[in-house]
């Protein structure tokens, strides 16, 4: 399972997505001499690299960017000989060796590692579709410079709404949170940062049924979950942080997956199919924490080098 001077034929490991788990399990499969491939259809870093700062990672103690960090993970991969390519999966033919199918060309792996993590959860709401790009993003730190000055909507109660709401408390002139529940579903201390912050507002027990513009967003219309009343609230921007989909509609059905779509794994970390393993966010049951995500990297590569030496 040693390193060539060249890409080979067949790798040993095909690692899909290049997030925290996915680079993490390239950097110790890496150091092992596995011929290792990572492909990620766009920048290395995943959901890490959208997060404006890190502060619960350890080692760490001011905090660091999401973009910074991943870029940093990608690095110590490809030093210890993981070749990063950009490309989109499209499917795994499950003969052995597994063949995956990008819109580029076919890879042949012995083993496989599926940590293609999540994708933001859209509304469903006219408009949403419409005005994206133009006013409606799913990504604060990316898009947040953008709208500075503005009065700027968060749709969501969680983690990511919060950390996005006090990111742009720093850009806008004001924020308002539109949560369909009475309370936020947020870390107690992001919480408290926004309540104490005094830019930063709330809607409660409100749904966006609809976003309105010209040539961008200008206003939503929001309802009262249990009144029904509805009302339209003007904004300069909406930022949506609503949860996440598993990117799973690539694997062959002989990967089975829960009825949210996540891969189902064994402790082993591996799959329906022998041979193809999963990791991170889009695994049934993970702990969706950077940390966490790393930890399973390091758990499958590990269960991953067994299954090899096995096959030898």
């Amino acid at each position: 399972m040693g390193a060539g001077s060249g890409p080979p034929a067949i790798w040993d490991l095909a690692i899909i997505g290049a997030g925290a788990a996915g680079l993490t399990c390239a950097i110790y499969a890496g150091r092992g001499r596995l011929r290792t491939v990572v492909l990620e259809k766009m920048m290395p870093g995943g959901q890490v690299a959208l997060n404006d700062l890190i502060e619960n990672y350890p080692g760490f103690a001011d905090g660091i960017s999401g973009l910074e960090l991943a870029q940093e993970m990608a690095k110590q991969a490809a030093r210890f000989g993981a070749e990063i390519q950009t490309a989109e999966v499209h499917s795994i033919e499950i003969e052995r060796p597994f063949r995956i199918l990008t819109s580029g060309e076919a890879y042949q792996a012995k083993a496989v590692l599926i940590a293609t993590g999540c994708s933001p959860r859209r509304l469903g709401v006219p408009g949403e579709k419409e005005y994206y790009t133009r006013g409606v993003s799913y990504c604060a730190t990316c898009d947040g410079p953008l709208f500075a000055g503005k009065s700027l909507l968060i749709v969501g109660g969680g983690n990511t709404a919060i950390d996005d709401a006090l990111y742009l408390a720093n850009l806008a002139a004001d924020v308002t949170v539109v949560h369909r529940r009475d309370k936020l579903r947020a870390d107690l201390i992001l919480q408290e940062r926004a309540f104490a912050n005094p830019k930063i507002d709330f809607l409660w027990s409100h749904v966006v049924t609809e976003i309105k513009g010209n040539e961008s967003a200008e206003a939503v219309t929001v309802r009262h979950v249990e009144t029904g009343e509805a009302q339209e609230v003007a904004t300069g921007g909406v930022f949506i942080a609503i949860g996440e989909i598993p990117q799973t509609g690539f694997l062959p059905e002989q990967v089975h997956k829960d009825d949210s779509g996540y891969v189902l794994a064994k402790d082993t970390f591996e799959t329906t199919v022998p041979g193809i393993f999963v990791a991170g966010d889009v695994r049934a049951g993970a702990y969706r924490q950077i940390a966490a995500a790393v930890g399973e990297g390091v758990m499958a590569y590990r269960n991953i080098w067994n299954y090899l030496e096995v096959q030898k």
